[in-house]
């Protein structure tokens, strides 16, 4: 190991490491912040009890990302690694059903309570998805198989069903269609032909209606009052302020008085009550409230300076495994952040999806954390190999 770190070490992507650290340590600063009002006069807890949490995630979060730093990525293309992720995921989709809970008002049975922590397995099949993805086409790259449909679609696709199926259960439509849009992004740096790829797209399309027309057909247990509501908040949130509107409608009262320069770290008027959870979904909300324009310019160009970096690692790697690894995290990351942002300005209708390093919650901090530490791996040993061919 001692050998191993002192060979890549010269090569650490520090960069991308600090951008990491400093969007966890400001998202951390403004969970405190966003979360002192709602923790004491709703909950009843201490000021800094999200805080607190939020602290030791990140803690557990570091050590994440150590491991996924530390494990050279190469590993996960072996037959075991593989087997052992796909099977973890799996696991934990299906024991959802028998052992998960639905937090708070969310109507989504999709946590499960290890007693020190919860875990949300659909964010844990995020970079399952990613990992298993680029293993299984790299293999069949080369065999001279990825371009043979019986060979490289259908098992591939046969997981991803699967994992579809348990989550649309749960149900967390959000997740599905980011998952959707990730396994579609590991797929298109895979170097498979043009035609390949819109035969997969079409399949996946395929099930896509399929899902429409199984929505259409239990519309009525599907459709419920709840997710209407939300729906018709998205098209005209005004019109029902006071409940399914109440959010947006409270988020967009943040966002328009931060202005440019912002009230000031700490004064932020929405998140005394009005303002549900700010701490979680809405947390760049109360970003631009109180630091305005210059707090939304920090988490964007930090984020997007993530995304970059994976997406010009993806393009420079001469490995498929390598490539399709950056370039599943980077939209991992890109596109999550994209559906928080879109929710929040109305551009899109909320699915409650974290915004990456900012939001509170320890699944997201943890897994992000790792799939970090996984991208700088891929880094390191892209950047030796690239100096040495």
């Amino acid at each position: 190991m001692k050998t191993y770190l002192k060979k890549y070490a010269k090569y650490f992507d520090y960069p991308l490491f600090f951008t990491y650290i400093l969007l966890c340590l400001f998202g951390l600063v403004m969970i405190y912040s966003a979360s002192m009002f709602w923790a004491v006069n709703t909950l009843h807890y201490s000021p800094d009890h999200f805080y607190k949490k939020q602290m030791m995630n990140l803690f557990i979060a570091i050590f994440a990302f150590l491991i996924g730093l530390i494990i050279p990525y190469k590993r996960y293309r072996e037959n075991g690694m593989m087997k052992l992720i796909l099977a973890g995921m799996l696991f934990l989709l299906f024991a959802v059903f028998v052992v998960g809970f639905s937090p708070g008002n969310s109507g989504a049975k999709s946590w499960i309570d290890l007693g020190v922590v919860n875990i949300q397995p659909s964010e844990l099949t995020k970079l399952g998805m990613i990992l298993y993805f680029a293993a299984f086409f790299t293999k069949k790259k080369e065999l001279g198989k990825i371009d043979i449909i019986n060979e490289s679609i259908v098992p591939p696709l046969f997981v991803f069903g699967i994992a579809v199926f348990f989550i649309s259960l749960e149900p967390d439509l959000g997740a599905i269609g980011l998952i959707t849009i990730i396994v579609l992004s590991v797929m298109a740096a895979s170097g498979m032909k043009f035609s390949t790829f819109g035969k997969i797209v079409g399949c996946l399309i395929g099930l896509a209606t399929a899902g429409l027309i199984a929505l259409f057909i239990f519309r009525d247990s599907f459709f419920t009052e709840r997710r209407v509501g939300r729906l018709k908040a998205y098209l005209d949130p005004f019109k029902d302020a006071n409940e399914y509107g109440y959010q947006m409608v409270n988020g967009y009262y943040a966002i328009g008085s931060g202005g440019v320069k912002g009230l000031g770290l700490g004064q932020s008027i929405q998140k005394m009550g009005y303002l549900p959870e700010p701490q979680t979904d809405f947390i760049l909300a109360i970003i631009s409230e109180e630091l305005g324009t210059f707090g939304i310019a920090i988490v964007l160009f930090g984020l997007g300076f993530i995304v970059y970096k994976a997406m010009r690692l993806a393009i420079k790697a001469k490995d498929p495994l390598a490539r399709m690894i950056a370039a599943g995290i980077g939209s991992w990351i890109g596109i999550q952040t994209f559906i928080n942002v879109g929710g929040l300005s109305g551009l899109i209708p909320l699915t409650g999806v974290p915004l990456p390093f900012i939001s509170y919650g320890g699944t997201s901090i943890i897994l992000l954390s790792l799939a970090m530490g996984i991208l700088a791996n891929v880094s390191m040993i892209v950047k030796k190999d690239n100096q040495q061919s």
